[in-house]
């Protein structure tokens, strides 16, 4: 029947449209790249064609390659259904695409889609999706099977009063803490624990919102219990198995993505274990899930019972972490089951002996750690619960818990992140609790004699060591409760001696993993007391505590601090006694078959061994990845890794990959000649370096590293690999120098002639004052060998200088800011291939926002729209000159400012830009194929692509960000030279109108359009002085759209002279005045009517630059908030029914490529 499951004994469908995930956003990211690509290359091993839709053009999924026939389109159903009539599939795959592709299946079939064009639904039954989504019939299915869930209400109902009612009685049953949990949401999104009544109904309110069926579950919260969860297969002929057993060292309310997670379970009895598996396959034989499933479970402090969470009837975000962990490919199997395979007939791709039916075995400890965005939203509420706020993760392999956690820590490239980290400010809560809590020695002073400290807020605090030892748990709770720094206040106070038990009572954390982590802190001690005699490679004892810290997981560098050693110390003792690191194979076996795979992890338990392979063959080159997802480093620097690796090998050289992020397609194994799940650290590159270039490699014969095509984390590792003797293949450390490097870059232009913004380098924050005295408020200020414009930002007076700097912790003797004049005009970006001799200019982007806006959180458009040819000559020139005077062999990007006065040229990164997969796949150049190419020696003249800018294809192509400041509770959504994207999204039409609709649909930057039959939807407008020009344009988008609009006194003034009414709204902090009808401006906001908000600050310091309480207030009501003016035009037209009309016009990528004009056509000039 058409929308159910393909039974066994049906045909194969000879095609299959495969649902992406859409943007990156917080609780589905890289992961279902990596998921969407393994299926369409399962299936096209297969013989089935493939067709994938999806919006992301960032991500290997979408490149041309990946599937028969690619659509960058909008996941909406009108835009599938028209795939669908153009590519008549048989079948249709959701379950790979996270929760948005499951959702969209839901949509199609309720929509008849999938019934009026007879495509099957493949993999996961719409009724498993509604069993598992649906939290009412969930609970029905666990009750059907015996399955023990916790107690719980459903909320929900037809009326605001329905619902009122039922949240009442919800409360009522279920009482407080509880957990909310709507339904078909993503990454917890609209959830989390409520402990007050108010903080219910806002958190309920939120959930409604966030759920599309308008249902929530409210749980009572299992306090203490922890979380464990299984990844489990099952195919037609009912054959189930267990993957993977995972466990979060965060007890139950912590959101498995912002936990710390470990695999296999370590802490559960055997029986224990088997007992939560035999659940998991229950579940997936119950749902009828022909595929992956995740199953989550709490299990109480004694182990004695367990309740089911929830279920996620598809690959789920920690699949790949499981894919990884064990070497198991748990889409490419998923794709295979869907279209009729069998466990037992699909070959492990591991050990290529066995097959898919063996259940995974683990020799080792895999341990993985969130990457969370604080340190781009220094004013985000950082405590943790189950709605999701990481934005990527790491992973590490080793023997032990401890080793592996020392190895994530390295990896997770964040400031004040390392093992040894501790935040000044926690100092006196930790002496405080150390004293109250720690060794007690003092057990006959008077108890009620005053005692006297400074908090962690810095208020001078006086009471007594009684009142001090009565309050201390109370306080270690609070200290310790769940944020994105509590493993690190965890280990401070173990370093202090407060004993594991208090810990562990205030946390919850299992008593097996505070032990761990206290071995890693004796381990410390021990470090510390040894002192520079660790570098004695001549004390057996040293020798061997070495040896004991090394196997522990332990950097060098995090020894060299705990000892007092200079930098190259350990490694040079290291080295003297033969203590290196050796690599393990990942082969899902425990080594019980013999197998092939290209996968390893480093241990110094196996210092010494025998390598398990040797060095790959020679011509060989290490390509080193982008480590985990992060604001301003991406997908897209993961699909330059992969194009690198692929290019490499198709020109005969073995592709070595080095990364640590589990949920990219540069860690499936078969993504290079050999994979390293390392560290992205010096330490760990070079002894991969070390190990592929043989014992007693001389300097001429150490493994080349390619460090352009992952973002800027390679590129920062340049010079130690360099200055260490290891070849870089491409631009050299001094084109990469000269570039990256402020001062020098700014010599450059000036010698060049190329205009750049007035400003000055400054070393220290007098000579930043100096500068900008000199140039003029307001000014940017940009550092050095940053990414995502990370501690960039305006500022308007000398006051927000100083602040701007002392915050940042930027100015550094060594790595100087630029401090500029800020420039306002059209922001253009471009990218380049260079050979140094000839470049190559695929294309220009053009900023609809007004400079001062980050690239990566704009709205572009290629080709350049209102940019004059005369101009885009001036651009291309400028940039040819840079590059070649830079010596860049191979890509680079650079930032232009177009104004009436001229062009001036902002920065140049000699690497792989975020906007490289974009414009490789809207113009059809391989732009990192000849990227590395030329890195090997070849010339762009002989490569058949030609020099210059070449002609743009007979396309307008959109990129517009995706935001996920909603889940960010205290973020400032509006829009600044600081990146606040997590993903994009691309439109593609030949109309610039509908491309821009297209874009911003998908990119969710559209507001809802108004409902036949209801009352019109409001839309907010508090605009800046400076963007009052754009009323008139704005104004009427929406009320061509059907808007009505509401406005505070000036911005209803300028509406009034141009010819628009709007309803009066007091200006944030006045009163209202009832006489003339203003209402309270956050009312209104929560009054339900308004569905969208422009609040464009004013630009200057204070408070009043950002009204931020407005944003704040919208965004938590789920408003639609902008802060741009020019994309609140656009917006505001793309809701135009003559714009809205064409959306569902698809063309595959193939066929806009095709149109592309023959390489060598004249531009205009």
């Amino acid at each position: 029947m058409t929308g159910e499951r393909v039974a066994k004994g049906v045909a194969r469908p000879a095609s299959v449209l495969i649902l992406g995930s859409g943007p990156v956003v917080i609780g589905q990211a890289a992961e279902f790249d990596y998921a969407g690509t393994q299926a369409c290359r399962a299936l096209r091993a297969e013989g089935v064609r493939t067709i994938l839709v999806n919006s992301n053009p960032a991500t290997i999924m979408t490149d041309v390659t990946v599937a028969d026939a690619v659509y960058l389109e909008p996941l909406t159903v009108e835009a599938v259904e028209a795939v669908i009539i153009r590519e008549r599939p048989e079948g249709l795959l959701a379950g790979l695409g996270g929760q948005t592709a499951l959702n969209l299946a839901m949509d199609l079939a309720a929509a008849g889609v999938l019934e009026r064009h007879n495509v099957r639904l493949l993999g996961t039954p719409l009724e498993a999706i509604r069993m598992a989504e649906d939290r009412e019939a969930f609970r029905d299915m666990l009750e059907r099977i015996g399955q023990p869930y916790a107690p719980s209400a459903i909320v929900e109902g037809a009326t605001p009063a329905a619902r009122d009612a039922a949240a009442d009685a919800a409360l009522a049953e279920i009482g407080l803490p509880a957990i909310i949990r709507p339904a078909f949401t993503l990454g917890g999104t609209g959830g989390g624990i409520v402990e007050t009544e108010p903080a219910y109904r806002e958190r309920i309110r939120a959930g409604m919102r966030a759920s599309p069926i308008k249902q929530v579950m409210v749980e009572r919260c299992l306090v203490g219990w922890q979380e464990v969860e299984y990844e489990v297969m099952r195919d037609a002929d009912d054959t189930c198995i267990a993957v993977c057993s995972m466990e979060n060292v965060d007890p139950l309310g912590v959101h498995t993505g912002d936990s710390i997670v470990v695999a296999p379970v370590q802490t559960l009895t055997d029986a224990v274990h088997q007992r939560l598996r035999s659940a998991a396959l229950a579940i997936i034989r119950a749902l009828g899930v022909e595929g992956g499933c995740n199953v989550q479970f709490a299990l109480s402090p004694d182990a004695t019972e367990y309740a089911v969470i929830e279920v996620n009837p598809r690959v789920s975000r920690s699949s790949a972490l499981a894919s990884k962990a064990t070497g198991y490919p748990i889409a490419r199997v998923a794709a295979q089951i869907a279209i009729g395979r069998t466990l037992a007939e699909i070959p492990n791709a591991i050990t290529k002996t066995t097959v898919a039916a063996f259940e995974p075995a683990l020799d080792y400890v895999v341990v993985k750690l969130p990457r969370f965005p604080f340190d781009k939203f220094p004013t985000a509420d950082r405590s943790l619960g189950s709605q999701m706020k990481a934005t990527g993760e790491v992973m590490a392999i080793d023997r032990t818990f401890g080793s592996a956690l020392n190895k994530a820590l390295r990896g997770l490239e964040q400031a004040g992140v390392g093992p040894l980290a501790e935040d000044p400010a926690w100092a006196p809560t930790f002496d405080y609790l150390a004293a109250a809590l720690g060794a007690r020695d003092d057990d006959d002073a008077d108890l009620d004699a005053p005692i006297r400290w400074i908090d962690e807020s810095g208020t001078a605090c006086e009471s007594t060591r009684h009142a001090q030892r009565t309050a201390a748990p109370i306080v270690l709770r609070r200290f310790v409760a769940p944020s994105d720094s509590r493993l690190w206040r965890v280990l401070g106070l173990l370093r202090r001696g407060v004993p594991e038990a208090e810990i562990q009572i205030a946390t919850g954390i299992a008593p097996w993993f505070l032990t761990e982590l206290r071995r890693n802190v004796d381990l410390e001690a021990a470090t510390r007391t040894a002192g520079p005699s660790l570098a004695d490679s001549t004390d057996p004892e040293m020798v061997s505590l070495l040896v004991t810290l090394k196997r522990a997981g332990f950097g060098d560098h995090e020894l060299e601090g705990l000892a007092g050693l200079p930098r190259g110390a350990v490694r040079e003792a290291r080295l003297a006694v033969g203590l290196v690191p050796g690599y393990a194979m990942v082969d899902t076996c425990a080594a019980e078959f013999a197998a092939e795979t290209p996968y390893f992890y480093s241990t110094y338990a196996a210092s010494g061994s025998a390598p398990e392979a040797p060095p790959v063959p020679r011509p060989a080159a290490l390509v080193i990845g982008s480590g985990p997802v992060r604001i301003g480093q991406g997908i897209e620097f993961d699909y330059c890794a992969v194009q690198a690796a692929d290019t490499l090998r198709e020109l005969g050289w073995s592709a070595v990959m080095v990364n640590s992020n589990p949920e990219t397609v540069s860690t499936d194994f078969d993504s290079s000649t050999r994979l390293y799940f390392e560290p992205l650290d010096l330490e760990s590159v070079r002894s991969i370096v070390d190990a592929e270039s043989g014992a007693g490699a001389r300097p001429e014969d150490l493994l080349p590293a390619v460090v352009a095509f992952g973002g800027q984390t390679p590129l920062n590792l340049a010079a130690p690999l360099a200055n260490g003797g290891v070849p870089l293949l491409g631009s050299d450390l001094e084109a990469i120098d000269q570039a990256e490097e402020r001062t020098r870059f700014a010599a450059l232009l000036d010698r060049l002639g190329i205009p750049q913004p007035e400003g000055g380098m400054a070393h220290s924050v007098e000579e930043a004052l100096t500068i900008a005295e000199r140039i003029g408020y307001p000014v940017i200020v940009r550092p050095s060998f940053v990414i995502g414009g990370l501690a960039i930002d305006f500022c308007y007076s000398a006051d927000d200088l100083t602040r701007q700097l002392a915050a940042a912790t930027v100015v550094d003797p060594d790595r100087p800011v630029r401090i500029d004049r800020f420039l306002e005009g059209l922001e253009v970006d471009v990218d380049a291939v260079s050979d140094g001799v000839d470049v190559l200019i695929p294309g220009l982007f053009e900023h609809i926002e007004r400079a001062g806006v980050h690239s990566g959180d704009s709205v572009a458009f290629f080709p350049p729209q209102t940019v004059s040819d005369g101009d885009q000559a001036l651009i291309v020139a400028a940039m040819e000159r840079v590059v070649l005077a830079l010596g860049v062999r191979g890509l680079v990007n650079a930032q232009f400012i177009v104004r009436e006065d001229g062009v001036y040229l902002i920065e140049v990164n000699p690497r792989a830009s975020r906007t490289v997969p974009f414009l490789s796949k809207v113009t059809g150049v391989p732009m990192v194929e000849l990227a590395v190419r030329v890195t090997l020696g070849e010339r762009l003249a002989d490569l058949g692509w030609g020099t210059g800018h070449l002609p743009p294809p007979p396309l307008v192509a959109v990129k517009a960000p995706a935001f996920s400041t909603a889940k960010l509770r205290g973020v400032d959504p509006s829009v600044g030279p600081g990146m606040q994207s997590t993903g994009e999204v691309i439109g593609l039409h030949a109309e610039p109108a509908v491309a821009l609709a297209k874009a911003l649909r998908a990119a969710a930057l559209v507001p809802p359009r108004p409902e036949v039959g209801a009352p019109p939807p409001t839309a907010l407008l508090t605009i800046a002085d400076r963007d009052k020009d754009a009323l008139p344009r704005l104004a009427a988008g929406l009320i061509r759209a059907g808007y009505l609009l509401a406005a505070t006194p000036g911005t209803r003034e300028a509406l009034r002279v141009a010819g628009f009414d709007a309803r009066p709204v007091a200006k944030l902090g006045d009163v209202a005045d009832p006489a003339v009808g203003e209402e309270d401006i956050l009312a209104c906001i929560a009054s339900g009517e308004v569905r969208l908000v422009v609040n464009t600050p004013t630009p200057r310091s204070g408070a009043v630059r950002d009204a931020a309480e407005i944003r704040h207030a919208a965004t938590a009501e789920g408003i639609l908030c902008l802060t741009a003016v020019e994309t609140a035009m656009a917006a505001a037209e793309a809701l135009d029914p003559a714009v809205m009309d064409r959306l569902a016009e698809v063309r595959p990528l193939a066929e806009w490529v095709a149109l592309r004009p023959p390489i060598g056509a004249a531009l205009p000039v």
